[in-house]
């Protein structure tokens, strides 16, 4: 008992745990939209984008947040702008993107001292989390969330359909830049805690085993952020027993998990498939 109690009697673990859970959560919420809008795309090359207000905070001795939240704005901003201006919305997303990662790569390497202090910011280092990200992650947590129980039916709407949205009144625009920001402040929140090359997975997958589950986008919503709260919990307790990363622990926790729901799916279809007709 005592050998299953005893990373909780650490507070950088209890810190880490509580904001890995929020993290969880809330990118299993927003995963459900993203996966169903396939922006998967943009989430990913945002992530990276984001890199650049990173570096350019840590020159410029700006705070984490402020530098990179306005950064990540901006480039959610242009990309929306750029669509709407005869540029396909994947070329978009790929100039902007590269062009911003591109930056932060050209800064670092230019300014060669803190190179340990973004191989956090691309690899996540939850178990190094601050009282500070704490706060920050929670508050976004509560903002987000409830955004998206103000905004549930327009982004519904939004989502599926959005010549539906149209006729209903839905703002698309307004709608469009709405969740641009959300998403920006999703990755800028978590970005310490997962890092940009693994976030996109807490995103993904899973939403990806709600959709499996469900059908109904409400209950998605749900069974996806309570997915990612509890995996990204596990996911953390077994980093600090294995000695692992504790980001590539939560993704390859929740593959793993995927894995197993694809193949339990696809075995009762195939079981419910050959029963035999009462007709």
């Amino acid at each position: 008992m005592d050998f299953l109690i005893a990373p909780f009697r650490y507070e950088f673990f209890s810190r880490a745990v509580i904001v890995g859970v929020m993290a969880g959560l809330l990118c299993g919420v927003m995963g459900v939209y993203i996966t169903t809008r396939r922006m998967s795309y943009i989430a990913h090359g945002l992530s990276h984008a984001i890199l650049g207000g990173a570096v350019l905070s840590y020159v410029l001795n700006l705070n984490f947040y402020i530098g990179s939240g306005i950064w990540g704005f901006a480039a959610a901003l242009i990309i929306q702008h750029l669509t709407g201006r005869k540029v396909y919305s994947d070329a978009a997303i790929g100039i902007v993107t590269t062009a911003s990662f591109a930056l932060g790569v050209a800064v670092i390497s230019t300014y060669r001292k803190f190179s340990q202090n973004f191989e956090a910011a691309l690899f996540g280092n939850v178990l190094g989390v601050t009282p500070e990200d704490l706060w920050v992650v929670t508050g976004v947590t509560i903002v987000l969330l409830s955004l998206v129980v103000i905004f549930y039916r327009p982004l519904l709407f939004w989502c599926f359909d959005r010549d539906v949205a149209k006729v209903h009144g839905v703002p698309i625009l307004a709608m469009d830049t709405l969740f641009a920001l959300m998403l920006a402040t999703l990755l800028v929140a978590t970005l310490n805690v997962l890092g940009v090359t693994l976030i996109i997975s807490a995103v993904v997958i899973p939403a990806s085993i709600a959709r499996l589950l469900s059908d109904r986008f409400g209950h998605m919503m749900i069974i996806s952020g309570v997915i990612g709260a509890v995996i990204s919990f596990f996911g953390i307790y077994l980093s600090y027993h294995f000695d692992i990363a504790s980001g590539a622990s939560v993704v390859l926790l929740s593959t793993a998990v995927f894995g197993c729901v694809l193949l339990g799916t696809r075995i009762k279809f195939r079981k419910k498939r050959h029963l035999p007709s009462l007709h």
